[in-house]
């Protein structure tokens, strides 16, 4: 009897000791790598198909399961048509999982440039994780394995870092179309509807209900998450006013390069008296405002014909009181307004694609050729339609951040056609300070090299010096959205789509490894070749000298948010030693008396928050512009008529 119990008892001890080496000690580990319990993730693939689709089942994988495992069922495709049924999509499956149930976790991913309610700072960000799928199958399960390396997350890179505890959960699918370029490349991209480039919120998207789910890594497996949603289309028009007016046309350029419709919009803002029957001669300069995509008339201020909503809170009624402002003095004819004898037609251009909100207005080998389509497709035909001079000396641009670069790259690359440029606050003009990587000369663009540390190279700040965001946090959020094909629509991935030559693949040549940050130097040297505003104006301002001299405008804060200013300081070094004198103007940003530098996005007025010079920009500067363009006019040129 006692030796039996003797045996019974040592058995149940093996058994017990072999449970704890395989369950228990991995599960009490802190270490959370990829080789998470000596399992090497590689061998998970071969339990795997392209999809991450499980094979068997996770009970029968030859070790134990530490990380949560999230299964997805796609109940429903793309719609192509109302004859067509989709078996099969393109896209890339995003798990969203929060710990905030205020709202929809897809509203709580971090983004640079926006959001749906809002934008969401890094800092803020709830966890997104992201997986592409290709000619998947319409009813298959999409498996979220903690092993799978082909799932990237931000702000955690891995499933196994998620914590035990509960959490909100959503998925989106972000569906992609096919496209067959004209250059040969056949590539896969979401196509725009209307959004302006948003997967949060994009029609045609598929997602599944929010769903509340418990994490244990003891019991990893949670309930299945079913997409059965179609975002539906915008339903939201913006109507035509006696002076807004929206166009659309279609760009045989870009169609022809997409081998499809594309289609470029504008919100047009005419003059005050354009109506009446003594101006009905009257032709007017156009200025042109570079920026983000907006459905209508946005400069940042609007075109606001009330006053705003005295119910409405913080900064959303400053924004309408001087949206507000704007209307009123575009609309006086008192010596006082900044618009008396300054009357233009301003127009915003709508040009979201594949690639992001908007296409940086310039010729590129990926996203097409917009600078042209631009220039020579839909500036005439707002000049023609709304009785513009149509003359390069009557066309002057402005904007700010993605504008600002838009502006002066545009002035630039089209010296002739327009009459100078307002950049504010502009991205990289010198990519020696590409935000504050060198890519010339860094090996890596997310740390500092050092023998024995690794310092992370900042991306996100305040003006008190508060780091919110690091290069490689903001990249592993655009590789988490977006994967390895510059596909999130987010800052990093589009500058790379504009600059990069097309790589083996169909896609942009990566500047640097989205996962590691190492720099491709021969990716680097054609930016420089081809993008580095500062590099190209110095390199051949023989040549541009006689066309640029005196159009060139830039403002800064010192204390830009994304360190924009150090490439303006270099930029405004290298312009400074041109001959002959280039007769520009760089202006940095800082508060009188304290020396605080002006955050992101100044616009050059110097004793006003950033909050506040955006939305005053236009009328700022709009004497300068008249002035550009009357002092650059050839002989003859009716320089009266719209002064009034």
């Amino acid at each position: 009897m006692n030796s039996t119990k003797c045996a019974v008892s040592t058995t149940l001890a093996a058994i017990a000791v072999l449970y704890l080496l395989l369950v228990g000690l991995p599960y009490f580990r802190k270490d959370t790598s990829r080789s998470y319990s000596g399992v090497d993730p590689e061998a998970i693939a071969q339990y795997q198909d392209d999809y991450g689709q499980m094979v068997v089942s996770s009970a029968d994988l030859p070790w134990p399961h530490h990380g949560p495992t999230f299964n997805v069922k796609i109940d429903i495709g793309p719609e192509r048509s109302s004859r067509v049924k989709v078996e099969k999509l393109d896209g890339r499956v995003l798990l969203l999982i929060s710990k905030d149930g205020s709202k929809e976790p897809r509203f709580q991913i971090g983004t640079m440039t926006k959001g749906a309610d809002g934008n969401i700072n890094y800092a803020d960000s709830q966890q997104v994780f992201g997986l592409d799928v290709e000619e998947f199958p319409v009813g298959r399960v999409v498996s979220f394995h903690p092993g799978n390396r082909r799932v990237h997350g931000f702000p955690v890179k891995t499933l196994f870092d998620i914590p035990d505890g509960e959490y909100y959960v959503q998925v989106v699918v972000n569906v992609f179309d096919t496209f067959v370029r004209s250059d040969g490349v056949t590539v896969k991209l979401h196509a725009d509807h209307g959004e302006g480039q948003n997967w949060r919120f994009a029609p045609g998207n598929l997602l599944s209900d929010v769903v509340k789910v418990r994490v244990h890594h003891g019991r990893p497996s949670v309930p299945l998450l079913v997409v059965n949603k179609r975002i539906p289309t915008i339903e939201k028009t913006y109507e035509d006013t006696n002076y807004v007016k929206h166009i659309k046309i279609r760009s045989e350029l870009v169609s022809k390069f997409y081998g499809r419709d594309m289609y470029l919009g504008a919100s047009v803002l005419l003059p005050e008296g354009f109506h009446e029957p003594e101006n009905a001669n009257t032709h007017y300069p156009l200025v042109l405002y570079h920026g983000h995509f907006t459905p209508t008339f946005l400069i940042p201020a609007a075109f606001r014909e009330t006053p705003p909503d005295e119910t409405a809170e913080d900064y959303a009624y400053t924004e309408q009181l001087y949206s507000y402002y704007l209307y009123k003095n575009w609309t006086s004819r008192s010596p006082d307004s900044p618009f008396y004898n300054n009357r233009v037609i301003v127009m915003t251009v709508q040009h979201a694609n594949p690639w992001y909100d908007d296409s940086y207005a310039t010729n590129s080998l990926n996203v097409g050729p917009y600078g042209d389509a631009i220039t020579y497709e839909l500036v005439p035909y707002v000049e023609s339609s709304f009785r513009g001079i149509g003359k390069s000396w009557a066309r002057v641009m402005f904007g700010g951040s993605t504008g600002g670069w838009e502006s002066l790259a545009v002035q630039i690359f089209y010296p002739d056609e327009y009459n100078g440029c307002w950049a504010s606050c502009p991205d990289p003009v010198d990519f020696r300070r590409y935000t504050n990587i060198d890519i010339y000369n860094q090996d890596n663009a997310y740390y500092y090299k050092s023998s024995w540390r690794k310092t992370p190279i900042p991306a996100e700040r305040n003006a008190y010096g508060d780091l919110f965001a690091t290069q490689e946090e903001a990249n592993w959020l655009e590789l988490a959205t977006g994967g390895h094909k510059s596909r999130s629509g987010e800052q990093y991935d589009i500058w790379q789509a504009v600059y990069s030559p097309v790589g083996s693949n169909g896609y942009p040549e990566p500047i640097w490894n989205k996962e590691t940050g190492e720099i491709n130097r021969t990716v680097a040297e054609y930016w420089r070749e081809h993008w580095d505003l500062s590099n190209i104006i110095v390199r051949d301002w023989k040549k541009l000298s006689k066309s640029l001299r005196g159009k060139i405008r830039v403002y800064v804060g010192t204390a830009d948010s994304f360190y924009l200013e150090g490439a303006v300081r270099l930029f405004d070094e290298a312009v400074s030693k041109l001959e002959p004198a280039w007769n520009g103007k760089i202006v940095y940003g800082a508060f009188p008396g304290s020396g605080l530098g002006h955050e992101h996005c100044w616009s050059g007025s110097p004793n006003d928050p950033v909050t506040i010079s955006r939305l005053t920009n236009l009328p700022r500067l709009i004497g300068e512009m008249t002035d550009q363009m009357v002092s650059n006019s050839p002989d003859g040129a009716d320089v009266s008529s719209w002064r009034y």
